[in-house]
């Protein structure tokens, strides 16, 4: 291993391991995304990629693209059989499987094969789900003699499940790493001294929004306030607070649409609840998949006309989602404990005004390129709200600046980073 000075796509084969990933069945949140557009870049950039996750069950368990370079193996399909509600239904059936199938698959079709080529193996477990699996693999490569090829990450990208997990032997046998400075903080916590590497995002995310898209969601609505909102249903997320301000804003005739969509989570029922008990009008938006994109937006400015809110029930086309944060006031990204949020750079990049909360989001200064949000307090929402409708030149700023900070984000310069801590993590392991 002291041969290897640099990691190139020719000395180099890649294994990412989560639960979530690109099938639709298998999205729940960021994660999905993260490993989904990781595993793009990585294979776009020329290396031989793996991405072992919880797919859809009636896809293929083995499906190459990107020019063959990118292999998805969907694992757990027996199980997940009896689970159609997605990637987290059956969770704990399908992490016992996923921590007894994904080592064996490592090992024997990718590590070895890949060794014997004289390639180093680096593979990245991401959050609780993989934590066991990842210790199995080190395990495995211990016992066939072939350990000190390959180098192992984990990586938090939230304090889920942590409970679960055998910190010990996870520092014993991965490198830790996290998102964002302040998921560093709370893996001190346990005892772990974790690298930083950010997540990102995908370069397309820069492309111009389809502004006839932007223009066919603002003109309906006749100068009224527009907000979204778009994550699972936790109260980590800040629902609550967010529809208070709704009612608040609507108390001061200021004709508020609130643009949610949420998740399958219990938290939901309560979000709802608090909108019926405000008396805010709303509306369940069911749209069917493939249509028309301009269709999409008619349908929820249709639903506006008689509501405060309309609650997005289908999976949210991307063209379509870039619009509604471009075409928003703001964007209520306000969760009270996010360890990276990445919806709020996704917002900056379509060139919308992200209100984010104040933890793991590094990338965002207040006034500066986001409002950056210090409490739980819907009134605090509301004041910049209102100062930014008396100050449009700072909030045509945000959005200049913010789209300047997500160049900052996108994958590409993010392996390079990634490359970086691999580099660090070689010279110091005494691989040889």
């Amino acid at each position: 291993m002291n041969a290897w000075h640099s990691i190139t796509p020719e000395n180099a084969v890649y294994c990412l391991l989560s639960f979530e990933g690109p099938d639709p069945y298998s999205r729940a949140g960021g994660l999905g995304t993260r490993v989904t557009e990781l595993s793009r870049t990585l294979a776009e950039t020329g290396y031989q990629t793996h991405l072992f996750f919880v797919g859809d069950p009636e896809k293929p368990a083995r499906e190459r693209t990107c020019d063959g370079r990118l292999s998805l193996w969907r694992v757990v399909q027996d199980v997940s059989r009896y689970y159609l509600q997605g990637v987290y239904d059956g969770e704990h059936e399908k992490h016992t499987v996923y921590s007894t199938v994904v080592p064996h698959l490592v090992v024997q079709e990718v590590a070895q094969p890949a060794i014997e080529q004289q390639k180093i193996v680096i593979v990245i477990g991401e959050d609780w789900h993989t934590a066991e699996a990842m210790w199995r693999i080190s395990d495995m490569l211990f016992w066939r003699g072939i350990r000190r090829h390959a180098l192992l990450l984990w990586n938090a990208n939230n304090v889920f499940g942590f409970e679960h997990i055998d910190w010990a032997r996870l520092r014993m046998t991965t490198h830790i790493t996290t998102v964002s400075r302040y998921m560093k903080y709370r893996l001190w916590e346990y005892g772990v001294n974790a690298l930083v590497i950010p997540n990102g995002i995908p370069s397309r995310y820069l492309e111009p929004v389809d502004a006839s898209l932007v223009h066919a969601l603002r003109q309906p609505l006749g100068g009224r306030l527009l907000l979204t909102k778009v994550g699972r249903f936790d109260p980590g997320k800040n629902w609550i607070p967010a529809i208070q301000a709704v009612a608040k804003l609507k108390h001061l005739n200021l004709r508020p649409l609130f643009v949610m969509r949420g998740g399958i989570e219990p938290h939901g029922h309560e979000v709802i609840a608090e909108i019926e008990r405000l008396r805010l009008r709303h509306v369940d938006l069911h749209v069917s998949p493939n249509i028309p994109h301009d269709a999409v937006v008619r349908k929820i400015t249709a639903a506006a006309a008689e509501a405060d809110i309309v609650n997005l029930c289908f999976f949210v086309p991307e063209p379509v989602q870039r619009a509604l944060f471009c075409a928003s006031d703001a964007v209520l990204a306000n969760s009270r404990h996010e360890p990276f949020g990445l919806v709020g750079l996704e917002v900056m990049a379509a060139g919308g005004i992200a209100f984010t909360g104040s933890t793991g989001e590094d990338y965002a200064q207040h006034l500066l390129n986001a409002i950056t949000l210090d409490t739980d307090s819907p009134d605090e929402i509301v004041g910049h709200l209102l100062y930014l409708r008396e100050h449009p030149a700072i909030a045509r700023n945000l959005r200049r600046v913010g789209r300047i900070t997500a160049r900052f984000y996108l994958w590409d310069a993010i392996l390079e980073k990634l490359q970086s801590k691999l580099q660090h993590f070689i010279m110091s392991n005494q691989l040889g």
